[in-house]
């Protein structure tokens, strides 16, 4: 029996990824310093993995920015618009990522999406007519090679063909089908490649196989690898999936000539009943994946046991996997100073995965595993009672009724209230919250957290901020303001650090999207608040200016996607005691005075499971009425705004629609505007803003652009119900993008609004 890791985290331990890239982009290193501190962080990852006793190591699983985009151009779907700037490679590279705007041209960046259902974020692929699919760069190749000049044989890991269609964006006449033939002949000569320089394993990754697949997605998917797997050689192939089970494809996957098939048996509901009910084919090896990749909780060594006995009675050759990439989880729990052992001795991250991974194959091997000492001292951690209870809270959840989900007046006669309260002009222009976070700011929070300032000096610099952003926003002639955030070190993190049943580490980083890192908070105990958490802030900001300031609060089911959530109780109940403690914190802002509050639920769709089926059963029966829980006490005049960040809404706009909101804005400028017709087609009710530019880039939106956006979204949307605003909040932008971005927003939204 060995051990296999599917992916490890790329950004390091210390953030190193992240800050040479950053440096990169401000022009304070070399493209050559970049690519070097690449190389030794993959070096030392595959190092520590071999450290940890890991059979099978990944390689190519590094990436500057996303593993997909990483793939579109090992493929050479490069669009011609990127192609046309003539930068150099890795200059092309981030102009995919982050869109160009200097001396060789202006382009945006490609298309972002959520990565399934994770919090990470991928670049969808472009696929013109004219694109000529090709092995094109050497990648996987040169990080093989890289590995087996420091002594470690890896598995070079690949986004497979099928899912890579799956997710591609097709901008032309033409579609998966007609790219299908070159997309086998390029994976056919990438295998050949890696077989001639010693590679054992290859890894496929194809997680678009845990989604609903209908019979012409399974042919699609076996004539490409029939073709593919012919041209292996000595090289083994492992189809690896992940985030579900293989229900529908179960039995084609193994008839197919793959060497291993990766299983997820953490989130995977069916991956155990498929494997007793239909047995596992004889000479392939069984990847399990049983070791959690997006969870930091540590491994239940006696269930897992348990699960392997059943596993090793229908498969005969098994490796010990993780159950995705472990980029979802931070690097290592050693780096937490601060936290009591107390709590850390239920944490696993990545690093501590490995270690789990290679006690779990001993235990697996051993005929009396429970005398081994890593099986009691995990055994009496079990035992242990980890989660405080608050009895107050479990009897507020039971005494909910019905009607605590129902907001009144229906929202028809709230619109005309408070079109009649506000008397905003059409098409109000405001923004989604956050303001740029400058070095100062940082520094601010920083001096106050290490005790370097006092609490007085600290709020005296935020208000000073808060005032400099109302003048700002008032000065550009924005409609409706905001605050600005200073205070927020995260939208999550922020209101976990206000309530009770939170934990919070020193240096937990994870991935999002890029060189954006977020330190998701770990819910350990049930929660509520302890004290009004924006209400100063907000109400300071209102006293500066007679223009409406909107209170600005993160919703229960985002908090809950963007947190490490508890395993002993369900997801819902857990939504419902976030949603109870913001609930509180939105009667607070309006019995003070703050009239338009927004609720963001940025990761609302994040979560929504992987197949149809289980999308209200399993999520939306309770992830919608925890939003309606939050707000469904104030009074109709007050106007209750959300936000979503990157995702596909189309096919649940319904739903959305039922969060009773009464503005609601997207994220959408990425996406072409495709929203727009799904809004369009589901007689949307809630008053709508979606993005009208693109804040993940540097680029500067100029006025024509954004006058061709709002024209095109008064073609679906009518000019009563749309607002405009920027895509997300401006946090991670710099003032000099910020300030010319939004005066372009409110000149367009100005001469749009003149002509209607």
């Amino acid at each position: 029996m060995k051990t296999s890791v599917i992916g490890f985290p790329r950004i390091g331990e210390q953030r190193e990824l992240k800050l040479a890239s950053e440096k990169y982009f401000r022009g304070e290193n070399t493209a050559e310093e970049l690519l070097e501190t690449g190389k030794q962080l993959r070096k030392k990852h595959w190092l520590l993995q071999e450290s940890k006793g890991i059979d099978i190591i990944p390689s190519n699983d590094f990436s500057f920015y996303d593993g997909m985009l990483d793939t579109a151009v090992m493929l050479n779907a490069v669009p011609q618009r990127y192609k046309e700037l003539n930068l150099g490679s890795i200059s092309e590279y981030f102009a995919m990522a982050r869109g160009y705007q200097g001396s060789n041209g202006d382009v945006k960046a490609l298309a972002m999406k959520k990565w399934f259902n994770t919090n990470y974020h991928y670049l969808v692929p472009e696929l013109e007519d004219s694109t000529e699919i090709q092995l094109n760069a050497t990648k996987a190749l040169s990080e093989f090679s890289e590995a087996k000049a420091a002594g470690i044989i890896t598995k070079p890991v690949v986004d497979g063909p099928f899912t890579f269609l799956k997710l591609a964006r097709f901008t032309g006449r033409k579609k998966a089908e007609d790219f299908a033939g070159d997309i086998v002949g390029a994976y056919a000569e990438l295998l050949k490649k890696l077989s001639s320089l010693g590679a054992e394993w290859v890894q496929f990754d194809e997680p678009a196989l845990v989604q609903d697949m209908a019979s012409g997605d399974i042919a699609f998917f076996e004539n490409m690898y029939s073709e593919i797997l012919k041209h292996k050689g000595n090289t083994k192939v492992l189809l690896q999936t992940y985030f579900g089970d293989t229900r529908d494809c179960y039995k084609e996957i193994g008839a197919l000539d793959f060497d291993g098939i990766g299983l997820d048996f953490a989130e995977g509901k069916e991956s155990l009943a498929l494997l007793c009910h239909h047995g596992f084919p004889e000479g392939k090896t069984l990847f399990a994946g049983l070791v959690n990749g997006k969870n930091i909780w540590r491994n239940n060594y006696a269930k897992t046991l348990e699960k392997i006995r059943e596993i090793k009675k229908h498969a005969a050759h098994i490796a010990i996997s993780t159950s995705c990439s472990l980029l979802h989880v931070p690097f290592t729990v050693a780096s937490e100073t601060k936290l009591d052992d107390s709590y850390k001795i239920h944490f696993a991250f990545a690093e501590e995965k490995l270690q789990e991974l290679t006690e779990i194959k001993k235990l697996s091997c051993c005929e009396g595993p429970e005398k081994e000492p890593e099986y009691i001292a995990n055994s009496t951690l079990f035992q242990n009672v980890r989660h405080g209870a608050n009895k107050d809270v479990q009897a507020k959840i039971a005494a909910l009724s019905e009607n605590d989900f129902v907001r009144l007046p229906y929202f028809a006669e709230r619109e005309k209230i408070q079109k009649a309260r506000f008397k905003l002009p059409l098409l109000p222009t405001t923004t989604i919250g956050s303001f740029p976070q400058t070095a100062d700011v940082r520094a601010n929070r920083a001096a106050y957290r290490k005790g370097k300032i006092t609490k007085s000096d600290y709020i005296y610099f935020n208000k000073k901020k808060i005032a400099e952003c109302i003048a700002l926003q008032e000065k550009l002639g924005l409609d409706v303001l905001v605050h600005g955030e200073f205070e927020r070190n995260d939208m999550v993190e922020y209101f976990g650090d206000n309530l009770d049943g939170f934990l919070f580490t020193e240096k937990g980083w994870v991935q999002s999207y890029g060189t954006r890192c977020v330190k998701p908070p770990i819910i350990w105990g049930d929660i509520s608040r302890l004290r009004p958490i924006t209400v100063a802030y907000s109400t300071y900001a209102q006293s500066l200016t007679k223009k409406y300031v909107k209170g600005m609060l993160t919703g229960p089911v985002t908090i809950l996607n963007w947190s490490f959530p508890r395993e002993d109780i369900p997801l819902k109940e857990c939504a419902f005691q976030i949603a109870l403690a913001i609930r509180g914190e939105v009667l607070d802002l309006e019995a003070a005075g703050i009239k338009i509050i927004q609720i963001d639920e940025a990761a609302l769709r994040e979560k929504l499971p992987l197949r149809k089926a289980d999308w209200h059963k399993d999520y939306l029966d309770w992830a919608i009425p925890a939003f309606r829980l939050v707000h469904s006490g104030v009074k109709p005049e007050t106007q209750i705004h959300t936000h979503m960040c990157y995702s596909e809404f189309g096919d649940i706009i319904k739903d959305i629609d039922n969060m009773d909101a009464d503005v609601i804005t997207f994220e959408a400028s990425r996406s072409d505007l495709t929203i727009l017709d799904a809004l369009s087609r589901n007689g949307f009710k809630t008053e709508v803003g979606p993005g009208v530019y693109d804040i993940h880039s540097p680029r500067v939106p100029s006025k024509g652009e954004i006058v061709g956006e709002l024209r095109k979204m008064l073609q679906k949307i009518p000019k009563e119900k749309l607002w405009v605003n920027p895509d997300c909040g401006l946090k991670t932008r710099g003032t000099k993008e910020t300030v010319p971005s939004l005066e372009h927003l409110v000149q367009a939204a100005t001469e749009v609004r003149g002509g209607l």
